[in-house]
């Protein structure tokens, strides 16, 4: 026990957290934690707006898998956060922001810069503290770590008041700590697991959904094991993405809106679905009541409220989607063998549909295009290299035309669906590993929300290569404003500003602009070797649609796959 003041212990209690950076931004209320960080050796990255800090641990979050740490002020401060905040619970992301708040006294009294942030952000994050003397702020700081990372991960917040930042007294950091009816830890019932692999093993036509709970465990060994084990074909949902490597023979890809057609229409024709780490979304499924209906459906998640949230099913596998999937490949016996008859037939159809949507579904003609731009990264970016991606038409070409080859390399704004999230991400995720090139898939829509994030990544040397498909329109809204609005254009055309090449070499960065393949093949080889921030510019026609396509709802037996 030594005596130190509670923003000293709060750097204190996260180096013993081994954190290395925090993203943030000072001001008056948070003023104390920023002078006790001028002593600390942990990194801070300085922001240009606090939604871009909690992107930035989000993304560090999602590479490093550990909690990222964000900063920020009282009021408008603590408010930015919140988009971040959100988009982090959404997808089960742990982060921890850390907020400055008003002065005890001056609580609910309407002071300047005063927000109830724990009351704004209590429906999106797992808890929420605030210390009112300063000594709890070592253990407030481990509980928080530890509620964020167990279980399903999320955010958590802590609020401190200015005086208990201020506060001088005896600090005790402690080794353990309980928190009380938390218990995220939950050993898998082998029942379950029994009658999940007696379905699988008579099934004839099975299938495999992996969602983002195989990412967040590190389950990825153990997917590819079962799969291979018992020949079954793979889909994922999108934020599953990359949790099975795309170029495997058994991989289908992401189902739902915008899933690849033959993992759409395969899905359909299973008797049994095995979901990992799923929760069955509407962008994922489509219709609640049509999908999987009079089939098995087996369900494997650490979050008990999802079982049977969206989806009933016939089976239910509680607890860490690791730990399960080892149970049930043990489970499976030594000597068994699938039906070669039957398991051909299954595979063959796996390929009768791939080479059927690529005959049916055809590119545009034009020279450049999303598909033949995405596909050139993927020929030019190594197979480590992590890839975020923003929101809208961006994220859907990615989801169908960049094949993700090394597992927990790529991630999105899935569920809150976050404009402006990518390109902060993205320097999260190469502050986490900076050893490899980071690519944030961008639309010119979602980069202007965030692109101020462009003097971060070259000040702070985070280099990272914003891959900018650029159709001058905030493009998602534009096609669904031709295909169910008659062309009625309404809020979308963006015209041709800003000059993102000059915008990008205003922040020292590097820019290039697109003309044809050749030159986007030779600014990607740059780009990758480069050590300073890269935006690409790369110009396709603003009718350019995304297909296929699940209208919202809709079944998955409606996909539209062309106009």
């Amino acid at each position: 026990m030594n005596e130190m003041s509670g923003a000293a212990a709060l750097m204190a209690a996260l180096e013993k957290e081994k954190v290395d950076y925090i993203f943030g931004l000072p001001g008056g209320a948070n003023l104390p934690i920023y002078d006790a960080l001028v002593d600390s050796k942990i990194r801070h990255i300085l922001v240009r707006h606090e939604q871009s800090a909690a992107h930035m641990a989000d993304g560090y979050a999602r590479i490093k898998r550990k909690a990222g740490v964000c900063f920020a002020t009282s009021g408008p401060g603590a408010t930015n956060l919140v988009t971040g905040i959100a988009t982090a619970y959404a997808d089960s992301s742990p982060i921890i922001a850390v907020t400055g708040q008003v002065a005890l006294p001056m609580i609910g009294k309407d002071a300047f810069q005063e927000t109830d942030i724990i009351g704004v952000t209590n429906p999106v994050t797992k808890y929420a503290f605030q210390p009112r003397v300063a000594n709890e702020i070592p253990e407030m700081v481990k509980k928080s770590f530890y509620i964020a990372e167990s279980g399903r991960p999320g955010p958590v917040l802590i609020d401190i008041p200015k005086d208990v930042q201020q506060q001088v007294t005896r600090m005790d950091f402690p080794e353990y700590i309980k928190v009380r009816g938390y218990n995220p830890i939950v050993d898998a019932d082998l029942s379950e697991i029994n009658k999940a692999c007696e379905m699988i093993l008579k099934a004839e036509k099975p299938m495999i959904m992996a969602g983002g709970g195989v990412i967040l465990s590190g389950a990825f060994s153990e997917l590819q094991t079962l799969a291979e084990l018992l020949s079954i074909p793979v889909v994922t949902t999108f934020k599953g993405k990359g949790a099975f490597p795309e170029n495997h023979p058994l991989a289908l890809g992401p189902i739902g809106m915008h899933g690849h057609a033959e993992a759409n229409k395969m899905v359909q024709e299973a008797d049994c679905i095995l979901a990992i780490g799923a929760r069955f979304s509407d962008r994922t499924v489509g219709r609640f009541d049509e999908f999987g209906k009079d089939i098995n459906v087996i369900h494997f998640d650490v979050d008990p409220a999802e079982i049977g949230k969206n989806k009933s099913v016939n089976a239910a596998v509680i607890g860490d989607v690791k730990s399960s999937l080892r149970s049930l490949i043990k489970l499976i016996p030594k000597n068994f063998k699938t039906n070669d008859e039957i398991s051909k037939l299954w595979l063959g159809r796996k390929r009768e549909l791939v080479n059927y949507y690529e005959d049916s579904i055809k590119d545009y003609s034009r020279d450049i295009t999303a598909k033949k731009a995405l596909k050139k990264l993927r020929e030019i970016l190594p197979a480590d290299g992590i890839v975020t991606t923003e929101v809208g038409q961006c994220q859907m070409w990615a989801s169908l035309h960049f094949d993700v080859i090394s597992p927990g390399t790529f991630f999105s704004s899935t569920g809150l669906g976050t404009m402006g999230f990518g390109f902060p991400a993205s320097i999260g995720a190469k502050a986490a590993r900076n050893n490899v090139p980071v690519v944030d898939i961008a639309g010119d829509g979602s980069f202007n929300m965030t692109e101020n994030s462009l003097a971060v990544s070259v000040l702070e040397e985070l280099p990272v290569i914003v891959f900018l498909l650029n159709n001058q329109m905030l493009g998602m809204v534009a096609q669904w404003q031709r295909t169910f609005y008659n062309r009625r254009y309404s809020g979308v055309h963006q015209k041709n500003c800003p000059d993102y090449c000059k915008l990008a070499e205003s922040y020292g960065a590097q820019a290039y602009r697109i003309g044809s393949m050749a030159e986007l093949d030779k600014a990607l080889k740059v780009a990758v070797k480069s050590d300073v921030a890269t935006v690409i510019d790369i110009p396709i026609d603003p009718d350019e649609d995304v297909y296929p396509f699940v209208a919202p709802g809709t079944g998955l037996k409606d996909m539209i796959i062309g106009a």
